[in-house]
């Protein structure tokens, strides 16, 4: 997650307008007929929609229900209830950072409150966009989710002449050379079948925009960063510190391709997605929840480095002026709800498995 309080207070307004105008929800839709409560009590679920602070989750809450709230011990103490609709689509939001996200997924995976086996979680966030990728507004389903913060760093102002920036992976000896994963949580690999059928189902939607992000994507002189959003296939990088610039950037780019082997294309940077993962696989591992059946999907709400020309300071502290919040948080809820839609409707199909396409 990139945002600040002040942000926060702001964006409750500027969603509000920008959901007056959003596209229609599920009432259009047919609903699947509600699944049975599973012998144990436990409510069971369709989707389970994981957000990470209020806006995020209100673009959702505004749309879908009405909701049965219920609390789950665990949760975060400002989110302690997940949302449930008739429809089996439930809304969770974690709170911001490593360290909420994997607490309170740990709670949601091993409540009884809920039977999560055969759930599909959608982990829908703003972030930060690398303009080679996309632009402010953008939404990018994700293949792979890659982690930060497990590296050796040195302050660049003291890093050998030969190294591009101050990191490199731990217990290597320069930043080329790929780490051994000893935490086991550097990186994850996603359902590819789920991200292709996320994207395909959602690709020709249209996004929506502001004036203020127009103006600002149109300081750079290079595309993508200079359309209009979209939605697009590529990666996420996760970790707590909120970064901006050029050599960081490039050592986003270098690290999310050296630990997926060059398979990974680095797009967006956000906070929680790694941890929000690990608690997941951490409730496969006793049967509790499907790890092939998460999804991630990420809308630019900033640029992670400058225009040219433009300090680096200066676009991370003045990230609000770029005008992408509202638009990235809108498009959350346009990018992803083809994809719970299907889910619900065709939920004879869907529950079995993701279908091959």
């Amino acid at each position: 997650m990139r945002v600040a309080a002040s942000e926060f207070k702001l964006g409750r307004a500027v969603i509000a307008m920008t959901i007056a105008a959003g596209v229609a929800g599920f009432a259009g839709c047919a609903s699947a007929p509600r699944s049975p409560d599973s012998t144990s009590g436990a409510r069971p679920v369709k989707v389970m929609i994981v957000t990470m602070f209020a806006p995020e989750g209100k673009v959702w809450l505004d749309r879908l229900g009405p909701w049965d709230a219920i609390k789950v011990a665990g949760l975060s103490p400002e989110y302690p209830d997940v949302h449930c609709n008739h429809d089996d689509v439930c809304v969770v939001t974690t709170g911001m950072g490593h360290t909420n996200a994997a607490a309170s997924m740990m709670a949601l995976a091993f409540s009884d409150r809920f039977d999560l086996r055969h759930a599909y979680f959608l982990i829908a966030g703003i972030a930060g966009i690398d303009p080679a990728q996309g632009t402010v507004g953008s939404a990018a389903w994700a293949k792979y989710l890659v982690d930060f913060g497990p590296q050796w760093e040195l302050d660049a102002r003291e890093k050998p002449a030969r190294w591009p920036s101050g990191f490199i992976g731990i217990n290597t000896k320069g930043p080329n050379e790929k780490p051994a994963p000893d935490y086991r949580t550097e990186v994850f690999a996603l359902n590819a079948t789920l991200a292709d059928t996320a994207y395909a189902l959602s690709r020709n939607v249209v996004l929506t925009d502001s004036d203020q992000a127009k103006a600002a994507r149109a300081k750079f002189n290079y595309a993508p960063a200079n359309r209009p959003p979209r939605v697009i296939q590529c990666d996420t990088l996760a970790g707590d510190t909120w970064w901006s610039g050029n050599y960081i950037g490039e050592r986003a780019r270098a690290w999310t391709r050296l630990l997926t082997d060059s398979r990974g294309v680095y797009c967006t940077t956000q906070q929680e997605d790694n941890a929000t993962y690990e608690a997941l696989k951490r409730a496969a591992s006793v049967q509790r929840v499907d790890v092939s059946r998460v999804a991630v999907l990420r809308a630019g709400s900033d640029f992670d480095r400058p225009y040219k020309g433009q300090p680096a300071a200066d676009n991370l502290l003045n990230y609000a002026a770029q005008g992408g919040f509202a638009p990235a948080i809108e498009n959350l809820y346009r990018a992803g709800t083809p994809l719970i839609q299907t889910v619900v409707t065709h939920w004879d199909a869907w529950s079995k498995g993701v279908p091959q396409r």
